[in-house]
């Protein structure tokens, strides 16, 4: 699985694209059969508690995208502070798992992280 993370509108799609994805390969914020998973921060919005029961269905995916929001000011609606920790300690874990990692900077892709590069 592919882990990539960004701000809004850095070009997380167009990289998801770019790697032989098609729109109709990209679920928008739900959990199906798609192989990528866009908006991981919505599905997680709307199902707060434990996100650690995603985790086995996101592993399958070959892509899992995910806007940043854990930086910048924390927000003063408690929930909101919740479901910013939940989508955290979320990818926290999925990058643990994660064959690759990958941050979207104005359309520009980093990998922090590769498993392939490890044994080099």
């Amino acid at each position: 699985m592919i882990l990539i993370i960004g701000g809004v509108a850095s070009g997380k799609q167009t990289f998801v694209q770019s790697l032989g994805f098609s729109m109709s390969d990209i679920a928008d914020a739900t959990l199906d059969e798609r192989p990528v998973l866009l908006n991981l921060q919505e599905l997680v919005t709307c199902d707060t508690g434990n996100p650690e029961l995603l985790l086995p269905a996101l592993l399958e995916k070959a892509v899992v995208v995910c806007n940043e929001i854990g930086s910048g000011v924390i927000p003063t609606d408690p929930k909101a502070r919740i479901v910013r920790e939940e989508v955290g300690k979320l990818c926290i874990l999925l990058a643990q798992h994660a064959e690759k990692v990958i941050r979207m900077i104005c359309g520009i892709p980093q990998t922090l992280y590769d498993i392939t590069t490890l044994n080099d």
